[in-house]
């Protein structure tokens, strides 16, 4: 049976007083300030240096509007024109869809997003053209084609609504 050392035991102070123990709220946060001869010690960042205030320069909360480029009220993207994808089939592959959509134009980035438990597609995909003439031309052609025996369904991803 083993026995137990306790001749390594630490001896702790215990006239320490509850004062020299303490952390006030401040000190925990890092905000207090405490004087040390003729100065003052600000714990924390940004005392010394002054803010920019031109960082936000009337800026905030304004935003670029988009607006719509013709009749239809179709909006373009940063890069271009963005068609939304739906009735995916779960095995279709982003060459499939790169193939179907590549003899619209030219496709400046597609996405087909995959489940991750089961790694098939979701179902829906996002294809972005370069001009709004392409993107015309891949909704009115590719709407309704087929893909692995699913009927496609092609519509605008950013289209403004009439109110």
């Amino acid at each position: 049976m083993a026995t137990a050392d306790f001749e390594n035991e630490v001896d702790y102070n215990e006239d320490a007083s509850d004062n020299e123990m303490a952390v006030t709220e401040e000190e925990k946060h890092g905000t207090s300030t405490a004087k040390r001869g003729d100065s003052v010690t600000r714990k924390g960042r940004g005392h010394d240096k002054p803010q920019d205030k031109s960082r936000y320069a009337g800026k905030s909360g304004r935003f670029d509007s988009v607006r719509a480029t013709d009749i239809s009220n179709v909006q373009k993207s940063v890069e271009g024109y963005v068609l939304f994808v739906s009735n995916v089939h779960e095995e279709a592959h982003e060459d499939d869809l790169y193939e179907l959509f590549d003899e619209f134009g030219e496709i400046k980035q597609l996405n087909l997003n995959l489940d991750r438990r089961t790694g098939y597609a979701k179902g829906y995909a996002l294809v972005e053209f370069g001009t709004l003439g392409e993107a015309q031309k891949a909704l009115q052609n590719a709407d309704k084609q087929q893909l692995y025996e699913q009927e496609l369904n092609v519509t605008w991803a950013f289209k403004k609504q009439t109110r």
